[in-house]
């Protein structure tokens, strides 16, 4: 399930799931990891707007690139270390300009093959 919630929503999952005392952008919650996209992913809508605004990205864009996050931490990605923070950042760049979005990192150039 895809869901968009509020700063007081997403700092109480925050919170309650990772002990972590603020609103964020993006939370995934997987329930079976034997199960591709057996979860939840919780977008944060006020803070998604202020990250677009700050970072000169068109909203529609940053929601996608925080979707397409979200559904590769559902697939087992994650960013804990910087090579699979490395991984991970290529497949979001791929997805979200294959969606037709520009890169969400600034670099046009880089694709999936140079990982």
């Amino acid at each position: 399930m895809l869901r968009i919630v509020d700063n007081i929503e997403s700092h109480r999952l925050n919170r309650d799931f990772r002990g972590k005392a603020y609103a964020t952008n993006v939370l995934t919650f997987v329930y079976d990891d034997t199960q591709p996209l057996s979860g939840d992913i919780v977008l944060c809508a006020p803070i998604i707007e202020m990250e677009a605004g700050q970072q000169h990205k068109d909203l529609t864009a940053h929601y996608a690139h925080l979707t397409v996050h979200g559904v590769l931490h559902l697939q087992g990605y994650d960013h804990e270390n910087d090579s699979s923070a490395a991984v991970m950042e290529l497949l979001e760049t791929e997805i979200v300009m294959r969606l037709g979005h520009d890169d969400p990192y600034g670099e046009s150039q880089r694709s999936i093959e140079e990982a």
